[in-house]
């Protein structure tokens, strides 16, 4: 079984990592122009994505597990763009880890470990640990244990995710300090629509003013 100093052995790894903050309530466009090679380099496990490859719009989320507005955003408008414009092939949605702390990194190494490459898994995961921030900002490594068995995984399985091998925590955090350092994400959520930085929650309209033009150039 994890024990709190087992636990926290796993989030000693990623005791030195620079903590970032979190964006009110409101979009902003970033004038800041990126190259899209470099944002489309797929994340060092491999992207999680859901649409159809060929879409016309392309969003990529940068994301904490421990961010309210990342979870405010999941629960509120993230279904809405999946029945809209995700499910009916106009949009591919693509989910990276940005973890601002040391329980977000040990939840997202979480996710990764349940889903492997199953992308539907990974979403369900994430769904259900953003339902769960309350008990990963409280009780973080028995939120972390709870979750992990009701997907399946043995205690040694979970113990080996978030503490012995360190290779996925190694992996999500590569993809940070690429994306802090070259896309020049420093806070959550951060989306990049066709390539274009967005910063900050906003609702389903916001999007959709964003979107629909994309859709139809």
């Amino acid at each position: 079984m994890i024990t709190r100093r087992t636990f926290n052995a796993a989030l000693a790894f990623a005791g030195a990592t620079a903590i970032v903050g979190t964006l009110p309530w409101k979009l902003v466009s970033s004038a800041l122009a990126q190259e899209p090679a470099a944002i489309a380099k797929p994340s060092t496990l491999g992207d999680m994505s859901l649409g159809a490859k060929d879409a016309p719009v392309t969003i990529i989320e940068y994301a904490s597990m421990t961010c309210p507005h990342c979870a405010a955003f999941t629960k509120d408008v993230f279904p809405q763009i999946k029945s809209t414009y995700i499910d009916t092939g106009k949009v591919r949605f693509i989910f990276r880890e940005f973890p601002l702390d040391q329980v977000a990194l040990a939840a997202s190494a979480l996710a990764r470990c349940v889903a492997k490459d199953d992308s539907n898994k990974y979403f369900a995961i994430i769904d259900i640990l953003f339902n769960q921030q309350a008990g990963l900002q409280n009780q973080a490594f028995e939120t972390i244990n709870r979750v992990g068995k009701q997907a399946g995984l043995t205690e040694a399985m979970i113990k080996a995710c978030v503490q012995d091998d360190l290779t996925v925590q190694k992996g999500i955090l590569a993809d940070r300090e690429y994306a802090n350092q070259t896309l020049k994400i420093d806070s959550t959520p951060s989306f990049f629509i066709n390539g274009t930085l967005v910063k900050g929650e906003t609702s389903f309209d916001g999007f959709k003013k964003i979107i629909d033009p994309l859709i139809k150039s």
